[in-house]
């Protein structure tokens, strides 16, 4: 890929390599699933409306820390700023959506009430978007395989976790 010339807006779709919010959503995702419990009477509709809901409270946080912690003194925080402060950390709730799908058509693929294929995706899409995010940043294969690894390893434990607890 050819770099775009210095005075142009590159792409969003093929310069990003910033794909922290993504995983970073992907793993609280996975944390929601593994601490959840579906012996409710609408268990999937309460875990989809937990994993949304969750997502975008964690976004609102993101959205308001970057815009509290990262001010310059004196100077006010325009609608602007905001609105891009927001849209870079929107992976956060997009990565709940997957999940949440995988959490609906469960019962239709014959895995029951329970989260663990959700569980599954949560953490396949965290080391997914790990690992682009190393290749966009120009990382060799064994830094994109470490990459992945560690974020398996961070789901595997969410895993472990879950299984544990016995949810």
């Amino acid at each position: 890929m050819k770099d775009a010339p210095p005075d142009s807006e590159p792409s969003p779709l093929t310069r990003r390599t910033d794909y922290a919010g993504a995983v970073y959503g992907s793993l609280l995702a996975a944390s929601v699933l593994a601490a959840s419990s579906v012996h409710e009477p609408f268990p999937r509709l309460q875990l989809i409306l937990l994993l949304l809901v969750t997502g975008i409270v964690f976004w609102l946080a993101h959205v308001y820390a970057h815009v509290a912690g990262e001010r310059e003194a004196g100077t006010s925080v325009t609608r602007a700023e905001i609105r891009r402060i927001a849209s870079h950390e929107w992976p956060i709730v997009e990565a709940a959506a997957l999940p949440a799908l995988a959490v609906l058509v469960s019962p239709k693929l014959g895995t029951g009430e329970n989260a663990w294929l959700a569980l599954g995706v949560a953490v396949a899409q965290q080391v997914f978007w790990a690992c682009l995010g190393a290749r966009r940043a120009g990382a060799s294969r064994p830094q994109v395989v470490a990459q992945g690894a560690v974020n398996l390893l961070l789901g595997l434990v969410i895993v472990a976790a879950k299984a544990a607890v016995g949810h």
